[in-house]
């Protein structure tokens, strides 16, 4: 393993991780010796990930937590600390997309679930895990946009503000904590084969019509996408702050 990628000194928190491309990054991580909380809503979920970490010869512990109140992300820091030690490396990857249809016609209880989730979550997890990374010698925030934070999708309007609004996050960031020793970058993904975006991978005419725009005519898989994170957060980026990092196909070129 190149010195750069080796995490074996970190405590990785990587939310959303029970699935999808925050299970793919949490395996990554792993991979390359940092000590991987699993977070997500369902404890059971969580620990069927970690595990098949522990059992591929990685370390992982898993806490359930939902990203929604600040009760449960205080709670997730303070137990991720106890058990595993620092945490070093944060990656905010737990988002939800509840409401699919026109921007006009979106119910504003479907905003605030969103809004909450999906900029709440990461800003309040972000200023928290900052604090203590500060006392610590610093680390890497990593957190998990869009492509369609940079060009929002049609009937995913709510969705794609929030992305963009994270993009705007991850800047603001890196400029005010790079004095703390942090650097804050964040991943713009593609259209992935997840569950998360089964709404359009499993429709074959909305799936059709996407991939038109799409150079390499494919979706990704998750572990196309959990590398740019490994390298956000590593030593090899350790120059790089404020960046978002596009894995997307070509979509955007």
């Amino acid at each position: 393993m190149h010195r750069l990628f080796d995490l074996s000194d970190r405590v990785a928190l990587v939310t959303g991780a029970s699935r999808g491309i925050g299970e793919a990054t949490a395996r990554l991580l792993a991979e390359h010796s940092a000590h991987v909380i699993i977070s997500s809503r369902k404890q059971e979920a969580c620990e069927a990930v970690a595990e098949s970490i522990r059992a591929d010869g990685g370390k992982a512990t898993a806490i359930a937590a939902h990203q929604g109140t600040p009760e449960a992300l205080e709670a997730l820091v303070a137990q991720a600390e106890r058990e595993a030690g620092p945490i070093r490396i944060l990656v905010n990857n737990a988002a939800t997309n509840p409401y699919f249809g026109h921007i006009a016609d979106t119910d504003l209880n479907m905003v605030d679930k969103t809004l909450q989730v999906n900029i709440r979550g990461y800003f309040d997890l972000s200023s928290r895990v900052a604090h203590r990374m500060r006392q610590h010698g610093g680390g890497a925030i990593v957190n998990i946009a869009s492509i369609n934070g940079v060009r929002p999708a049609v009937d995913q309007g709510i969705y794609s503000i929030t992305k963009a609004a994270v993009i705007n996050m991850t800047q603001a960031f890196a400029k005010e904590c790079a004095d703390w020793g942090i650097r804050c970058n964040c991943v713009l993904p593609g259209l992935t084969e997840t569950k998360f975006a089964s709404a359009l991978t499993g429709d074959e005419e909305q799936l059709e019509r996407f991939l038109r725009y799409i150079p390499m005519k494919r979706t990704a898989q998750p572990e196309e996408i959990a590398p740019a994170v490994l390298y956000l957060a590593s030593d090899a980026a350790s120059y790089v702050t404020g960046t978002s990092l596009t894995v997307d196909g070509g979509y955007l070129a």
